[in-house]
C-alpha cells in the first residue's frame, strides 16, 4: 500500500470541507477512450484502490470538456484529437453531497507523455469482458452503459 493510500482516509474530510466552503457544487469528468482492439483505458490511482475511467475535477474557469482534455493528458498520456461527446450526467451525492460527474466518450486520440506526477500508479488497456478484479462498481456500470446499451443510471 502506498503512503498516499494510507493517508487518504485522513485527508479526504479536509478536502471535502474545503471544497464545500469554496464551492457549492463540485463537478467531475470521466472519459471513455478505446484503442484499435476495442480495449478500454483505465487508470489506477496512488491514493485510492481500484481501477477507474480517467478523469477528475473541473477547475474554476475551466469547462468540463477542457477538464477532460487536461485529465486524459495528465493521468493517462492521451491527447484527444476530436472533441469528446457528452454521454451522461450522474449524481455522486452518496459519496460527496453536491458532487456530479459527467461522462464523455472520447473519439480519436494520440499517445503523449503523461504529466501525472505521482497521482497515477498504473495505466492499462483492458477488454471490457476482462477487467481487473478491483475495477470499481461505478466504472463497471459506466462501461455497461457506454458499451452494452444499458440505460444510464442517474446515480454514480
Amino acid at each position: 500500500m502506498t503512503w498516499r493510500r494510507r493517508i487518504e482516509p485522513f485527508t479526504r474530510p479536509l478536502f471535502f470541507a474545503s471544497a464545500r466552503l469554496l464551492r457549492g457544487m463540485t463537478l467531475g469528468v470521466r472519459g471513455l477512450a478505446t484503442d484499435g482492439d476495442g480495449r478500454v483505458l483505465l487508470v489506477e490511482h496512488t491514493y485510492v484502490p481500484g481501477w477507474y475511467l480517467p478523469g477528475g475535477g473541473v477547475e474554476r474557469g475551466e469547462t468540463p470538456e477542457q477538464a477532460l482534455v487536461r485529465e486524459m493528458w495528465e493521468e493517462a498520456g492521451v491527447e484527444l484529437v476530436d472533441r469528446p461527446t457528452l454521454v451522461s450526467v450522474h449524481d455522486n451525492g452518496a459519496y460527496f453531497p453536491g458532487d456530479h460527474v459527467l461522462v464523455f466518450r472520447c473519439g480519436t486520440w494520440r499517445p503523449v507523455a503523461s504529466s501525472a506526477r505521482g497521482e497515477i500508479k498504473s495505466v492499462g488497456w483492458f477488454a471490457s469482458d476482462d477487467l481487473p478484479a478491483d475495477t470499481t462498481p461505478a466504472t463497471r456500470a459506466r462501461l455497461s452503459e457506454l458499451l452494452h446499451g444499458v440505460a444510464p443510471d442517474p446515480t454514480w
